[in-house]
């Protein structure tokens, strides 16, 4: 199941960017985010994704991802966006210069959370794998791309049939960076069926 280049379309076109046939490029615009509701109040839907149209029930895909990030609440990571009310999201999230926050969202019928762990704010390349069991998400990292590490298992209600999935980035406050995106590969279900 090797993913075709060709087929990646944007959502919210940024007006710096690259794609070559192993790499994309994001350069992040102040004010871009996706949240919606949950403690904050504010809806923000307009950080640029490049997506990719799945059909399968059942595959895993994989991206490295590298970043610049230097101002509070700069991301950039994988996406599963189905309309602004339902979609995933997992990045790293800088926050100061000692740590910075590994975490994911899930938003469900218009309404986020947010879920972390704190790393290092040396940390700046995270591998991360999706995988899809129809409606049901298991998203891991890895820092070499070998071993990885579950961060949560979720289910989106509005998940069934195509899933637009694919690399976002953005700089929801005033700042800007570069997101570099490498090795993207969509595999068989590394994510087993429970017994």
């Amino acid at each position: 199941m090797k993913y075709d280049p060709s087929q990646l379309y944007w959502l919210n076109e940024p007006t710096s960017y690259s794609i070559r046939e192993n790499e994309v490029v994001i350069q992040t615009e102040p004010g871009t985010d996706f949240w919606q509701r949950t403690y904050y109040g504010f809806r923000n839907d307009n950080a640029p994704a490049l997506l990719y149209k799945i059909h399968e029930p059942y595959f895993s895909f994989v991206v490295r991802t590298e970043f610049d990030t230097k101002n509070r609440f700069d991301q950039c990571g994988v996406a599963v966006y189905q309309n602004s009310d339902n979609w995933f999201k997992a990045s790293i999230e800088y926050e100061n210069e000692q740590y910075q926050r590994l975490g994911s969202v899930v938003t469900n019928n218009g309404f986020s959370d947010w879920a972390t762990t704190d790393i290092d704010a040396s940390i700046k390349s995270m591998f991360y794998r999706i995988s899809r069991r129809n409606r049901d998400f298991c998203i891991e990292n890895s820092y070499d791309g070998v071993e990885y590490k579950q961060m949560r298992i979720f289910h989106l209600f509005e998940g069934s049939g195509e899933v637009q999935m694919g690399v976002y980035a953005c700089s929801p406050e005033n700042s800007s960076f570069k997101a570099v995106f490498s090795g993207m590969e969509i595999t068989e279900c590394k994510w087993k069926a429970h017994e």
